[in-house]
């Protein structure tokens, strides 16, 4: 009987930690810092300001995220790119406007998105690709947040980023 319990007992406290292990998986949460002096490619003066917090579930499947804006006039998307800091790359990701909401137009503070995304909304370059490719791209720092912003006026400019006076960007980390 003792052989037994002997080699019970690496099977039990091996099968405890493993469980132990999957239970302390947890979230993980990135965020960026967006200003003006950020911009590229040359920086903007503006006094907007702005957050983004991106929450990685435990099993990696999907982001929450929240983009909370200070002092930012006409904001018309907010968009995760690749590319390092002091380079514009491609669009992979949009978190503003979605979902039948619409640009902002005038000042706005407060939170301007706010959601989940999972890898079926990766676009680009990143379309049908894992979310772990974007989720290695910002570990690696080669992934921002970026507010673009328009003139105000009906009709719109030709597009979100042709009036950049009050534009704000964040590497995300």
């Amino acid at each position: 009987m003792p052989t037994l319990r002997c080699a019970l007992v690496p099977l039990v406290a091996a099968t405890l930690a493993l469980a132990a292990s999957s239970a302390s998986a947890a979230e993980t949460t990135y965020t960026a810092t967006l200003s003006g002096s950020e911009h590229v490619p040359e920086a903007i003066k503006t006094d907007a300001t702005g957050d983004l917090k991106l929450v990685v579930s435990a099993d990696g499947r999907k982001v929450r995220y929240v983009v909370t804006v200070k002092d930012i006039l006409n904001p018309a998307a907010a968009d995760v790119h690749l590319g390092p800091a002091g380079a514009n790359g491609p669009l992979v990701v949009k978190l503003f406007p979605t979902r039948g909401a619409a640009p902002k137009k005038g000042p706005f503070s407060g939170v301007l998105a706010e959601g989940t995304f999972d890898a079926s909304d990766l676009i680009g370059p990143l379309a049908g690709a894992d979310l772990e490719e974007l989720l290695e791209q910002v570990r690696a720092g080669t992934a921002y947040l970026n507010v673009h912003t328009n003139d105000g006026v009906d009709p719109p400019n030709s597009g979100p980023g042709d009036y950049r006076l009050g534009e704000i960007r964040g590497q995300i980390k």
